[in-house]
C-alpha cells in the first residue's frame, strides 16, 4: 500500500490534471510514480518531465540513459524504477542479457555501456571528491566532458524518482524485470 497521498489521475484537478492528460496522451497511461508526484507537487512532476525531455536531447543516447537509470535504480533497490527502466531499456535497444548484467553490476558485453554503468554506480555509492582514476576510466571509454555532465543529470533525475518510489512504496504498474 502506498504511503503518500495519490489522486486517481481521472479525478485530478488543476495543473496535475493537465500534466496527467498530457502524460496519458503521450504514453497511454499515467504511471503510478507520476500520479504520486503530481498529486502532491505538480511543479515537481513538471520539473521531472522537463528534465527527462532535456535528457532526450542530450549528448547521451537513449540506450546510455537507460543504462544509467537501470544501474542506479538497481543499486538504490528501487523495484519500481528497475521494472520501468527494464521496459524502457528494451525500447531503447538493450537486450535482456545486457539489462540483467547492468542491474547486477556485471559485464554486458558492451565495454562502453559497462564503463558507464560502473561510473554511475560508483557515483551513487561513494561520497567526497571522485578520484581521478574514475574520471580517467570514463574518459578512456570515450565519454566526453559534455557527456559526463549529462551522466550527472541522468543520475539526478533517476535519484529523485528512486527516492519517491522508495518512500511511497509505489505499486509497480510495469512488467517485472526479467
Amino acid at each position: 500500500m502506498t504511503r503518500l497521498h495519490t489522486v486517481q489521475p481521472e479525478q485530478a484537478t488543476g495543473r496535475a490534471a493537465e500534466l496527467f492528460t498530457a502524460i496519458k496522451g503521450a504514453i497511454g497511461m499515467v504511471p503510478n510514480a507520476y500520479a504520486t508526484i503530481g498529486s502532491n507537487s505538480p511543479k515537481a512532476l513538471e520539473a521531472a518531465l522537463q528534465l527527462d525531455q532535456t535528457l532526450g536531447k542530450s549528448s547521451l543516447s537513449a540506450k546510455q540513459v537507460e543504462t544509467i537509470k537501470l544501474a542506479v535504480s538497481a543499486h538504490a533497490g528501487c523495484d519500481y524504477c528497475v521494472a520501468a527502466h527494464t521496459l524502457m531499456g528494451k525500447r531503447a535497444g538493450l537486450g535482456p542479457h545486457a539489462m540483467a548484467a547492468i542491474r547486477a553490476g556485471g559485464t554486458s558485453g558492451d565495454g562502453a555501456l559497462d564503463a558507464l554503468a560502473h561510473f554511475a554506480r560508483h557515483l551513487v555509492s561513494s561520497s567526497g571528491t571522485v578520484a581521478a582514476n574514475h574520471i580517467a576510466a570514463i574518459k578512456a571509454a570515450h565519454y566526453s566532458d559534455t557527456q559526463i555532465i549529462d551522466i550527472l543529470l541522468t543520475i539526478a533525475t533517476i535519484t529523485f524518482t528512486n527516492l519517491v518510489n522508495r518512500v511511497n512504496d509505489t505499486v509497480i504498474d510495469f512488467p517485472a524485470a526479467d
